[in-house]
């Protein structure tokens, strides 16, 4: 725990404010992402049986579409924003080591899910370690612990 602690720490002295930027913007592109696979339920379905997740697709688009929805609307907030990334990185994680590798990394297309999944889960495990930052609503709230 103290180990925990001391990285806490030393994200919150060594937290630009420019980072928050990134942070929103990311928290919007995830509730973008969100937004599309409720939209389209059915190419979500078509990219999980590609990776022959078959089994359990049903369970796990319902799990990406609520997760992105609730935990980009989190992360652009900045509230309770390291556990929404917790819930955020399997799905990532999936997303750039299964279901990319069923597509081939890096082919020549005009889409470009592998280069964005794999900077979004970067930009998530900086997050992780770094938190919310100061335009954020947990920072709001541990400056004002009575309101």
């Amino acid at each position: 725990m103290n180990a925990i602690t001391k990285i806490e720490h030393w994200a919150e002295s060594h937290h630009p404010n420019w980072i928050d930027i990134i942070r929103i913007a990311l928290g919007l592109t995830i509730l973008y992402k969100g937004i599309l696979f409720i939209s389209n339920t059915a190419a979500l379905l078509q990219l999980m049986e590609r990776a022959d997740l078959q089994f359990v697709h049903l369970g796990i688009a319902h799990y990406v579409a609520f997760a992105h929805l609730v935990g980009g609307i989190l992360i652009a907030l900045g509230l309770v924003t390291r556990i929404a990334i917790l819930f955020q990185l399997p799905i990532l994680l999936v997303a750039v080591f299964l279901v990319n590798v069923k597509q081939g990394f890096f082919t020549v297309s005009n889409n470009l899910e592998f280069e964005l999944s794999l900077i979004v889960l970067i930009l998530l495990i900086v997050f992780l370690i770094y938190g919310s930052g100061k335009w954020s609503i947990d920072h709001w709230m541990k400056m004002h612990p009575n309101e």
